[in-house]
């Protein structure tokens, strides 16, 4: 069984990121399991957390009063969940429910900013990564956006 410094040197999401970067991270790290169902987080929860997925899958979900919970996007084994740990004030901007059983990797919020704040190249290192991330999930919530615009006009 790997280790939690191997599983994030082997991951995508942290290539290139220096040994000792990889062993701060690591630190902040534990092992969750979620039943299907079950919320990760809520919209406007603290964000306590993110989370690297190792088996399962995920929604990301936003409520729209007139329709109640709409999928944004669906993440799956290897995906990255959460950016709002990363930026001030630290709350949820989705709620995220496990659709079957998962299995992932929380990584402790609190810890990691302590980490960041010590050593700002790790903390540049997040946020480029990071980017690419909120990039996504904007450009998922833009399709969802216009599929349902498209189907209500």
């Amino acid at each position: 069984m790997e280790n939690l410094e191997q599983l994030l040197e082997h991951h995508p999401f942290f290539k290139g990121l220096e040994p000792k970067h990889i062993k701060l991270v690591a630190g902040c790290g534990s092992n969750v399991k979620f039943e299907a169902g079950e919320f990760l987080f809520k919209e406007g929860e603290e964000a306590n957390a993110f989370f690297i997925l190792r088996r399962g899958k995920i929604a990301v979900e936003a409520f729209a009063a007139e329709r109640g919970s709409i999928i944004i996007d669906t993440l799956n084994d290897g995906d990255i969940l959460g950016w709002s740990w990363l930026i001030p004030p630290y709350n949820w901007h989705f709620d995220a429910k496990a659709v079957e059983l998962t299995r992932a990797v929380a990584l402790d919020a609190r810890c990691l900013r302590t980490k960041c704040e010590e050593d700002h190249d790790l903390g540049y290192e997040l946020l480029k990564r990071f980017a690419q991330i909120i990039e996504d999930r904007l450009q998922a919530t833009r399709i969802q956006l216009l599929d349902l615009y498209s189907v209500s006009s």
